[in-house]
Order: C-alpha cells, then sequence, then structure tokens
C-alpha cells in the first residue's frame, strides 16, 4: 500500500514540491523561478494537485510530471490556461495567413492539448499552417506548443 502526496505547483506551472505533505521544508508561498503565487489544489473544485505516490518500502526515482487538468473535475490548471493563451496570441503575429487562417489555427490548438480524435487532424493543420509563416515564427510556436500539447501532436507538429 501507500498514499497519494498533494504537489503544489506556482500559477505559470513551475513545480515547487511534488512531496507537499511529506517534505514541507520544501514549500513556498511564491515561485522562487518568477514570484507567481503557489497553488495545492485545483482552483475550480478544490481537490488536491496529485503529488507523487508514496510507496511502502520502495523508493521511487521517477521524474513529476506538472499535469495540466484536474484529475477531479476535467478544468485545466491555470498554467495551462496560461499557456493556451501565449499561444493564440502568437497566432496574431503571423501576418502571412488571412484572418480567417488565423482563426482556425487558433481553434485547432484546442484540439492538440489532449489526445482525442481530433488530433491527428487538427495537429495536420497547425503543421500545414505554420509552412506558410517564416521560420522564425513556426519555431517560436512550436516552442510554445510543446509544453502542453499532447504527444501525438508533438510528433506531427515538430516534423515540419
Amino acid at each position: 500500500m501507500g498514499w497519494q502526496d498533494t504537489a503544489q505547483i506556482c500559477l505559470n506551472g513551475h513545480l515547487i514540491n511534488s512531496y507537499y505533505q511529506d517534505s514541507p521544508h520544501n514549500n513556498q508561498k511564491y515561485c522562487d523561478k518568477c514570484g507567481e503565487k503557489t497553488i495545492t489544489e485545483c482552483p475550480d473544485c478544490g481537490e488536491a494537485i496529485k503529488g507523487k505516490y508514496h510507496y511502502d518500502n520502495i523508493a521511487t526515482f521517477s521524474e513529476y510530471e506538472v499535469p495540466s487538468y484536474c484529475h477531479n473535475c476535467g478544468s485545466p490548471y491555470p498554467w495551462t490556461t496560461k499557456k493556451i493563451m501565449a499561444a493564440k496570441e502568437y497566432v496574431d503575429f503571423m501576418e502571412e495567413l488571412s484572418s480567417e487562417e488565423k482563426e482556425a489555427l487558433k481553434n485547432n490548438i484546442d484540439d492538440i492539448i489532449t489526445d482525442s480524435p481530433r488530433t491527428k487532424l487538427a495537429s495536420q493543420k497547425v503543421k500545414y499552417y505554420l509552412t506558410k509563416v517564416g521560420k522564425g515564427l513556426a519555431t517560436g510556436f512550436k516552442d510554445i506548443l510543446i509544453d502542453f500539447a499532447s504527444e501525438t501532436a508533438k510528433k506531427i507538429i515538430m516534423e515540419a
């Protein structure tokens, strides 16, 4: 048996402590990387953010991955929302795209976040639109997407 610890993460998505309960000496009210406030629970439903799992008599060395969505209510965490908004704002700098293409690209961002039936199609569309913009803008956009896109989407988009 074992038990689930809580994670402490700043509003920008920087991990502060994946052992919030077990290692309180590592807890911080504010992030030392960006100065944002830290949270330990979902702002929408109040459920604790899952941290590392404690196994009885077993040491684990696996990396903790900051979750994008609440396991209890499915809402995006604040850092996920910020990344999505940043990606959509970035599209506005792509002068090579028409207004309709920009809107379509923004709409496809929502479909590449998680693996769903639309992920592959949306990823191909994003890849297509990126071929129409300059290399610098395409690279910058990919750098933003890599932080939150699903693994399937990353594989397709990064080939562009």
